[in-house]
């Protein structure tokens, strides 16, 4: 599945979802992950890292996930991220 993605730019990208992108992206929506606080680790899912250490800034950098609040804290799903679980 591939996404077009708006940045602040006005520009639109085109990002290939791998299954374990979309995976992640469930998990965050069942409020199983969280962001680190820049200790070296990408995800904590289950409070463990995440196998794929670029997954987390991957998706973070794309605009599908964000920390609420303070780091280390909770990951959310952006309006993004929820539009495209919902199309998956």
């Amino acid at each position: 599945m591939t996404t077009s993605l708006n940045t602040s730019l006005n520009t639109t990208i085109s990002t290939p979802l791998s299954n374990r992108d979309r995976a992640v992206l469930r998990a965050v929506a069942a409020g199983r992950c969280e962001m680190p606080d820049g200790s070296g680790h990408s995800l904590m899912i289950d409070g463990l890292c995440c196998c794929d250490q670029f997954v987390g800034p991957r998706l973070a950098g794309a605009g599908l996930i964000t920390a609420i609040g303070r780091r280390p804290g909770p990951a959310q799903l952006t309006s993004s991220g929820r539009a495209i679980l919902e199309a998956a």
